[in-house]
């Protein structure tokens, strides 16, 4: 998509767009004094490395520098390039920009469209009301009526790179440190911030169901990881409150009513990542992020995994992402469970089969059963709308 250079809304005085900046240069500040940011590591037993396990329990995040390689990044690029080349021309279009049969049958995948610089959840009852205040706008207007996509769900089948990526070996440990080792994933999807368009994402707690059980604990509702394929900045990288996922439920209205009405917390951070880092998130963090008026694109690649305790057993209201969406209830039986878990050993196969002199991480739920698929065909047919499959919490 093009790159737009937005201009100061008339409307806005020199000193909103001074404080804005001044934001934006503070949170970076405060993002980079946190002590949560470098290598991947593991001990000599081949635990987590302490002191990153310690950041991400006090901050709730940590930034994996220099993760992911050259090749897989460009691995990456060149199935993003196709999957939008083949997405609608525009929302509810049944064909792509060259006029042919657009991807997307309603599950595999899933394109989410909004007004340029809008926030398309916030102050509504989407998503279980969970983003209950929406965003203040940006000190830029946009210079288009244009909806865009800020949303890819179920991105699997049309992108081999995304599914092997989801099975990195050092990430699954980091799954198993936080998590244990029957972990059970989440969903896939990635989001887009496109430079003058990019919508925003009202601050929330991924978490709906979990925060009045008496076994509550900072990690129930799990964990994201998020791979970064531009560099951030404090104009278009996600936003958090550090600490945040270790205060339970949080009442964000009154919060953002105690900051006299304005979204800009105080205490938030921006997300500063460099191309090929991936940062591990807790879910029950405060966060969202700003509509993207700044000549920078983002595109954000999200996947994640719960504590098998925290599903088993669980009946939830399945969350509705768009106007006029059905949603419905459904409970978390092991045998979902273990039918949903299948997703991470097709990960596993596929990125084996890609990467063979790699060591592929072993997942204990399927420790000793044979090979799941023996063929690129039978991975395809495994992934036909496999996201209707989703577990949420």
């Amino acid at each position: 998509m093009d790159q737009l250079e937005g201009k100061t809304s008339p409307a806005l005085s020199k000193s909103t767009v001074e404080d804005e900046a001044l934001y934006w240069s503070e949170g970076a500040e405060r993002a980079e004094s946190l002590g949560n940011r470098g290598r991947l590591r593991f001990d000599d037993a081949g635990e987590l490395a302490s002191d990153i396990l310690e950041a991400y329990n006090r901050t709730g995040f940590y930034v994996f520098e220099q993760l992911i390689d050259s090749e897989e990044l460009s691995e990456f690029d060149t199935d993003l390039q196709e999957l939008l080349r083949r997405a609608p021309a525009e929302a509810g279009s049944e064909t792509d920009r060259e006029g042919q049969p657009a991807l997307g049958d309603g599950a595999n995948p899933q394109f989410l469209w909004a007004p340029a610089l809008s926030d398309p959840w916030g102050g509504t009852e989407l998503l279980n009301g969970r983003h209950p205040v929406a965003m203040n706008g940006p000190s830029i207007s946009p210079q288009t009526k244009a909806e865009t996509i800020f949303l890819i769900l179920g991105l699997f089948q049309h992108m081999p790179s995304a599914l092997r990526l989801s099975a990195h070996p050092q990430l699954l440990k980091v799954a198993e440190a936080l998590n244990g080792p029957d972990f059970v994933p989440y969903n896939d999807t990635i989001f887009l911030k496109e430079p003058g368009l990019g919508a925003a994402v009202a601050w929330h707690q991924d978490g709906t169901t979990h925060w009045e059980r008496p076994d509550w604990h900072p990690e129930i509702h799990g964990f994201n990881f998020m791979a970064q394929f531009y560099p951030t900045t404090p104009a278009n990288a996600l936003w958090l409150v550090p600490g945040s996922h270790k205060d339970g439920r949080i009442n964000i209205p009154e919060l953002v009513q105690a900051n006299a009405g304005s979204t800009r917390l105080p205490d938030a951070v921006p997300m500063l990542c460099e191309r090929g880092d991936v940062v591990v998130c807790n879910r029950q963090c405060l966060h969202g992020s700003f509509a993207n008026a700044s000549p920078h694109r983002r595109a954000t690649f999200v996947w994640g995994f719960f504590r098998r305790d925290a599903v088993l057993d669980v009946e939830v209201e399945i969350p509705a992402t768009r106007a006029g969406q059905e949603s419905g209830r459904r409970q978390y039986s092991a045998d979902l469970i273990q039918s949903r878990s299948q997703l991470v050993q097709w990960a596993i196969e596929a990125r084996h089969s890609h990467r063979p002199t790699e060591t592929s991480y072993i997942y204990q739920p399927f420790l000793g059963q044979p090979r799941q698929l023996d063929s690129a065909a039978s991975l395809k047919a495994a992934l036909h709308r496999y996201n209707e499959g989703t577990i949420f919490i």
